[in-house]
């Protein structure tokens, strides 16, 4: 296996560094491969598979979107309480693609339960056997064409033999950018934590770049930790967590069919037993969860489609946070918005605009607009400090913030997205080419 600084990369982002990521490390449980299944032109991974040998406890939470690809079809029909393990495959989404696509995950799942219960038998000393029913899938690509059954079918020895026991940062991203499809960049996060007063790692893969708004996940997350913790406690700091993370972000305003986050605890820390997902000790590590979704999600908004910024937008001082949070997503999802931030425009009539939009009563007298640190608007009027070139100055920024406070009540929300330019038009315009 190749590990280069060119397998990680796409020339979009030339100025990205192997320094800029986290130093992953071995997570004991996990167990990591990731080939070529030939489902590109150009040749690249694009198959992975995370193998817990001794299972793992998890939960996912999937798109709420009507329209879902029949590996989510797959998934929510799971029911054991081990999953031994994921397979994700790019370049093909296996979302309308009928029961076809369905009944290849079938012989997929029975293929690979095969395989890994012969290497349990070569690897282990109390081998187990692996069911079909306790492998889940991830896909992703383009919606409506076939699913490579055959060529995933065909690389699943390969993939296989290629696992990898121990795990360093270079097999982290390996993994990582083995499920790209239009990302620049591979995207990864990492956080350590105790419980009680035993160390605890939390590490987590992303991908996303374009369909990218939140109606649960809004695009494919996986964390991975060695705690010891049921399936039912990780699935309620899951879905306590993803509020603010995964569901804060917004590159084009587009919910996907295939939107997939998953937990996966190989229970390997042997930390005391928690009984509930409220208990104390998990303080310290609910907030590693948050910090990794967080860290996760950013960097998809980041990483969008075309992008040349990076833009957190704050909604303040709202009466409910649901208020908050149609605010925000108005202004982050506002094509005249982010195209005028691709422009470096301060053009702040545009945020009024998406505010206004949202038919939530506001009382304008109240209303404070900030772009970075510079008010632009209050008391329904131009800021009288306001300096037009310094706001330029500042829209130069990779980073930028827009903060809108409504002065209404006490609730606040925040989002995380991106310009749009030129650049969207084209990749989305030449995606199936």
């Amino acid at each position: 296996m190749v590990l280069g600084i060119n397998n990680f990369f796409d020339a979009r982002n030339k100025n990205a560094k192997v320094a800029d990521f986290q130093d992953l490390d071995h997570l004991d449980g996990v167990s990591v491969s990731a080939v070529s299944a030939n489902l590109y032109d150009q040749k690249r991974d694009d198959l992975v598979l995370f193998y817990f040998r001794n299972g793992a406890n998890h939960s996912s939470l999937f798109t709420k979107s009507s329209v879902v690809s029949e590996n989510i079809k797959w998934n929510r029909k799971i029911k054991s309480q081990k999953i031994h393990a994921l397979l994700i495959n790019t370049r093909n989404a296996n979302a309308l693609t009928g029961s076809d696509g369905y009944d290849a995950l079938k012989i997929l799942s029975i293929e690979l339960s095969e395989k890994l219960t012969l290497k349990q038998k070569q690897d282990e000393e109390n081998p187990k056997i692996i069911r079909s029913d306790s492998i889940l899938f991830a896909c992703t690509g383009t919606i409506g064409e076939k699913f490579p059954l055959e060529k995933i079918k065909n690389s699943l020895p390969n993939l296989v033999d290629n696992i990898k026991y121990n795990q360093n940062k270079l097999i982290w991203m390996k993994a990582a950018s083995g499920i790209k499809t239009t990302d620049t960049k591979p995207k990864l996060a990492m956080s350590e934590c105790k419980i009680g007063n035993t160390p605890i790692k939390v590490y987590g893969i992303a991908k996303g770049s374009g369909m990218i708004f939140p109606n649960m996940a809004t695009t494919l997350g996986f964390l991975f930790t060695d705690a010891n913790l049921s399936s039912s406690i990780l699935k309620n700091i899951l879905k306590d967590t993803i509020e603010t993370t995964f569901n804060a972000i917004s590159c084009d305003g587009d919910t996907s069919t295939n939107d997939m986050v998953s937990i996966f605890a190989t229970n390997k820390a042997n930390n005391s037993e928690i009984k509930s997902h409220k208990e104390k000790k998990l303080h310290d590590f609910k907030a590693s969860v948050h910090e990794v979704l967080l860290n996760l999600a950013k960097r998809v908004a980041a990483d969008g489609e075309g992008a040349s910024k990076f833009v957190t937008i704050n909604c303040q001082k709202a009466k409910t946070v649901a208020d908050a949070k149609k605010i925000c997503f108005s202004i982050s999802n506002s094509a005249l918005v982010k195209t005028a931030i691709a422009g470096e425009d301060p053009n702040w009539g545009r945020i009024a605009m998406a505010i206004g939009k949202t038919e939530i009563k506001i009382d304008i007298q109240k209303l404070n607009i900030f772009f970075g640190p510079h008010k632009i608007f209050s008391k329904n009027k131009l800021s009288e400090d306001y300096d037009e070139q310094k706001v330029i100055d500042y829209m130069k920024n990779e980073s930028l913030e827009i903060t809108v406070d409504i002065g209404m009540g006490k609730k606040n929300f925040t989002t995380y997205t991106m310009d749009l330019t030129k650049d969207y038009i084209e990749i989305n315009a030449d995606y199936r080419s």
